[in-house]
């Protein structure tokens, strides 16, 4: 099995091999056992959306409990056209016919009053996508069919799909974050800084002037970047992107904070300045002169979000045992716990900044800890290393997955859930008994896997799209009807990359969804870490 960081170039042949999911084919029709409703006086208020590609669709639902509490819940509709809704997320889904049935999963049948759950399905449709207008929860019409409600608490996160592409335009703010608050998600709401060196450099490729209105991250991935001081190489230094930002009226600003000891020790492709046991110059040199700035009172009306080391705690869970393709740098710092003493330092430090810090650890991506053996283990090692810090969990906001790499987005031919002649798309070739086949199920699911190991509840998610888009006109716009397994993967999959591991200037690939805020649920952000058009080397 290979597996490759998401910021540097070597593949990762980490074998894991799980056995093998009980999975139908999408759009098939299913038959589930129901479970039972609880006995209440109702009210329920459900709001149905759809995004539509080809002959394909997902669908996202809030439903919301308005009556007295639940122990279980039962969504029925009925569509108006042919479609037809594949296996649910978040709840077990049946249609008979024209007729829809959805009911909850073992952990969100329980709806207190005024909260809202959410499920949602891919699926199939042909001629017109039209919503379903009336649905009942538990046998009682619901009201609001077409708005969302506003809920005051939250019992489940799920998935949902979105669509392929976004506008063209830079997040703007739609008020003015309040100085001194800290957001749940500091997205919302603000207008995010656009890296006016990256800019220019866009804007002066052909058609680059089409996406360099684009907020982007600024890497500070050296000490020198702190300063940017004559001959260094670095154009702008932090406090300038930040007063660039004062001066656009920015109150989102985003860096990535990566320059650990011993950093990328398996690949070493972007290896860094420090040594593996200079965790001394790490603190005093880059994390504090860095948190002092961020600190400064000038700055308080920016939501400083700091993207805190890609790739280093997946390295630890994956490259440093005695696994093929384990790297004696990586064991030598998870020996030294160096990562790990970094990390919380930073973590600690960044987050007292101020209220208006934002902390997001990477997560790596799919094809790098999707895999059964590196899932959970790399959950708990994250949340281990953000307990050593001076706040423990409470300072971080969040975790960000795909950086600087090419995962799709959704795959909405090839989930996991599909089967070809009975045989589950994880043993294709390509899925490689992945449990995921995008990057946004991987996301969602990971964020539940994380708030299990211990984090808060209302974390939230990044996926950095930059170049994680998959077009032109090799892109599917069907399923393959090939009955052989392998054929109908290769024909049917979005990203068309060897192998979903492969890192480093892939060919075919493209810029993926524009940023924008609270795309899905569980995610804060879709945004623009790695600048597009930057090499990998």
């Amino acid at each position: 099995m290979i597996r490759l960081k998401q910021g540097a170039g070597l593949l990762r042949p980490n074998r894991i091999m799980a056995g093998t999911a009980a999975v139908m084919v999408v759009g098939a029709g299913l038959s589930f056992t129901s479970i039972g409703t609880a006995s209440a006086a109702p009210g329920c208020s459900v709001a149905y959306t759809a995004n539509s590609w080809g002959t394909g669709f997902g669908a996202n639902i809030n439903i919301t409990n308005s009556g007295d509490p639940i122990t279980s819940w039962a969504l029925e509709f009925d569509y108006a056209g042919n479609q037809q809704a594949g296996t649910a997320w978040n709840g077990t889904l049946t249609q008979t016919g024209k007729h829809v049935k959805i009911t909850n999963a073992s952990y969100n049948g329980s709806l207190a009053t005024n909260v809202t759950t959410n499920v949602g399905f891919n699926g199939t449709y042909s001629g017109t996508n039209t919503n379903p207008t009336t649905f009942t929860v538990n046998g009682v019409t619901c009201n609001g069919g077409g708005t969302t409600p506003t809920p005051t608490a939250t019992a489940t996160v799920a998935p949902t799909v979105s669509p392929t592409v976004a506008p063209t335009v830079t997040p703007t703010a739609t008020s003015t974050p309040p100085v001194g608050s800290h957001a749940d998600n500091p997205y919302v709401g603000a207008k995010w800084y656009v890296n006016a060196d990256w800019s220019a450099r866009a804007a002066a490729e052909p058609g680059g002037s089409k996406i360099s209105n684009q907020p982007t991250g600024v890497w500070l991935d050296s000490i020198a970047a702190i300063t940017a001081p004559s001959g260094s190489g670095y154009t702008t230094s932090l406090r300038g992107h930040l007063d660039k930002a004062l001066a656009q009226g920015a109150t989102l600003a985003q860096f990535v904070i990566y320059d650990l000891p011993g950093r990328d020790c398996s690949a070493l492709s972007s290896n860094g300045e420090l040594g593996p046991t200079e965790i001394g110059r790490y603190k005093t040199e880059y994390i504090d002169p860095i948190a002092a700035i961020e600190a400064d009172p000038k700055y308080a009306s920016i939501r400083i979000v700091n993207i805190v080391e890609i790739d280093s705690l997946p390295n630890l869970v994956t490259n440093a045992g005695s696994a093929a393709g384990a790297t004696e740098a990586c064991r030598v710092m998870l020996a030294n716990g160096n990562y790990q003493t970094g990390i919380a330092y930073a973590l600690s430090k960044l987050h007292a900044a101020g209220t208006n810090t934002y902390n997001y650890i990477d997560a790596a991506h799919h094809g790098w800890l999707g895999w059964d053996t590196n899932f959970a283990p790399a959950a708990t090692m994250i949340a281990d290393t953000a307990k050593k810090a001076t706040g423990g969990v409470n300072t971080v906001d969040g975790f960000i997955t795909n950086t600087a790499n090419y995962s799709a987005l959704t795959e909405p031919y090839v989930t996991i859930n599909t089967t070809v002649n009975g045989t589950s798309v994880r043993q294709s070739k390509w899925v490689d008994w992945n449990q995921y086949t995008d990057e946004l199920t991987y996301t969602q699911a990971f964020r539940n896997q994380l708030v299990s190991a211990g984090f808060n509840s209302n974390i939230g998610m990044l996926i950095d799209t930059s170049r994680n888009g998959w077009g032109g006109s090799a892109r599917p716009t069907a399923a393959s009807t090939s009955t052989d397994l392998n054929t109908f993967v290769e024909a049917s999959r979005i990203d068309r990359r060897i192998h979903a591991g492969n890192w480093c200037n892939q060919s075919g690939a493209g810029i993926g969804e524009r940023p924008r805020a609270t795309p899905a649920s569980g995610i804060d952000a879709y945004t623009w870490i790695k600048p597009p058009g930057e090499s990998d080397g």
